[in-house]
């Protein structure tokens, strides 16, 4: 069973940028633009800029993924396992997102989401769902 239901898809799916969280010696966050959400509910980042990151991946790949929207407030942090590949399909489908700005998908970074944890400011911040 999917960890994400409708309203955190519709909400990753609606918010532009996602922090993307590593830590192996020293911790890493950067944000994400080119990204999705695949049919089996994995969160898929295009790698164009994720130097640090894929050092840090490299040595641990439990990650983090924090969403926030600053007009409702509303936000997830998700939780979860990442594997790297070079997959020619999917690399080919990140250069159609970020090729629009003159930018190259190098990799891919697949997030296996293991658990999402509410962010919104209120009683049930930091809350598993």
């Amino acid at each position: 069973m999917s960890k994400l239901n409708s309203e955190v898809k519709r909400f990753l799916q609606e918010n532009s940028i996602w922090i993307f969280s590593t830590c192996s010696d020293k911790p890493n966050s950067a944000p994400v633009f080119f990204k999705k959400i695949d049919e089996q509910d994995n969160l898929v980042l295009f790698d164009v800029f994720m130097k640090k990151g894929l050092d840090n991946l490299a040595k641990n790949n439990h990650v983090a993924i924090t969403v926030f929207n600053m007009q409702t407030l509303q936000g997830y942090q998700i939780k979860g396992t990442a594997t790297y590949t070079i997959d020619e399909v999917l690399v080919k489908e990140g250069n159609s997102y970020s090729g629009k700005m003159n930018l190259v998908t190098k990799g891919v970074i697949i997030v296996k989401v293991d658990e999402v944890f509410i962010q919104t400011p209120g009683p049930d911040a930091g809350k598993l769902l």
